[in-house]
């Protein structure tokens, strides 16, 4: 008996090792990282001026000239939304969204300035855009979740932590596993994971919210919500190279709940996020076998609560604002505009 108190404890001792080594690998190679994207050059030599062909999605923000210095300390960049200024634009910028659902129109009927930009804007997936065949040879630039755009622009990042303010894991429930979901389609894959999950897992302990349940969340519920389960289910509705949404920052993440991930492979979560912080699908080898560790870590109060270590070194920032987003372009207009670039075969590129 002795002999097994100790071997358990020797257990214990290796994965405290272990989750702390994969941590400060982790921080290290972030920090790494940020300084990398720090000692780039971020003062433009000349004033830009970024025009936004439509808004995305039909909803337009307050835009004066000066807001990208205003909100966001990059000086120098000029945010526009009327089209009247398109030959003064250095770049425009156009959302695909609006273009292939017709609500716009890209102005080929008007002389391009030579030096101006063309930039392909879709936080969607590829099975979101569609016609992409018939913008070929048009766009310079590409702003997407796609690590290989010319703007990488994530839903979310971590940022080191402002404070010292001790985070509070929220309390939980009984629920062990939520998931909000609005629109289902049965033959997706987070689909058909959940239809596995629910037969591992006791019904009063699984909550479901969103249209397709006709349990809806306003958004000032979400988050109070969620926190109240000990995982939510970040599965996207489409696995793609690099989309992660929302799903993960906000319904997660920032809501806190362990994030348990259906998307692209777990080293591209790992880009983002500390390995120890969530649990992907893909490490079990069966949806059984995924229930069953759900449930042994909720069980496990010292074990659960490592997965939220990453809070006392790292806050969640949203990126939700369009105007953040478009007045990020000024920090790589330099840099872009050394070499001279069309994208000959948009679809190709997205659908990569």
């Amino acid at each position: 008996m002795q002999l097994l108190k100790q071997h358990n404890h020797v257990l214990c001792c290796l994965f405290g090792f272990v989750l702390l080594y994969n941590f400060l690998s982790w921080s290290i190679n972030s920090l790494l990282l940020s300084q990398i994207e720090t000692s780039r050059p971020k003062i433009l030599e000349h004033n830009i001026t970024i025009l936004l062909w439509h808004w995305p999605f039909g909803v337009p923000y307050r835009v004066g000239r000066g807001v990208c210095m205003d909100k966001y300390e990059i000086p120098r960049c000029f945010l526009e939304d009327n089209q009247s200024n398109f030959t003064q634009a250095d770049v425009v910028v156009f959302h695909y969204h609006e273009l292939w659902t017709g609500h716009s129109k890209l102005p080929l009927h008007l002389t391009r300035p030579p030096m101006q930009k063309w930039l392909w804007l879709s936080l969607e997936p590829p099975t979101n855009n569609h016609n992409l065949s018939n913008y070929n040879g048009l766009f310079n630039w590409t702003m997407s979740y796609r690590r290989d755009a010319d703007i990488f622009m994530p839903y979310g990042e971590l940022v080191s932590k402002r404070t010292n303010a001790t985070y509070v894991i929220p309390k939980k429930s009984d629920c062990l596993v939520c998931w909000v979901v609005s629109k289902y389609k049965a033959n997706q894959s987070r689909s058909l994971v959940f239809q596995q999950l629910k037969k591992h897992i006791p019904s009063n302990r699984i909550e479901v919210y969103g249209q397709w349940s006709k349990r809806p969340l306003s958004k000032k519920k979400l988050l109070s919500t969620i926190s109240r389960c000990y995982f939510y289910l970040a599965f996207e509705n489409s696995i793609s190279t690099d989309y992660i949404s929302e799903k993960l920052w906000q319904n997660s993440l920032q809501a806190g709940s362990v994030p348990v991930v259906l998307g692209p492979p777990r080293n591209i979560y790992e880009l983002s996020i500390p390995p120890e912080s969530f649990i992907h699908v893909n490490d079990f080898s069966s949806v059984k076998a995924l229930a069953t560790f759900l449930s042994q870590v909720a069980a496990d109060k010292e074990r659960y609560e490592s997965y939220f270590r990453w809070h006392h070194y790292y806050d969640v920032r949203l990126y939700t604002d369009w105007r953040e987003r478009l007045c990020h372009i000024c920090m790589h207009y330099d840099q872009l505009s050394k070499h001279k670039k069309v994208y000959s075969d948009l679809y190709s590129w997205v659908n990569s």
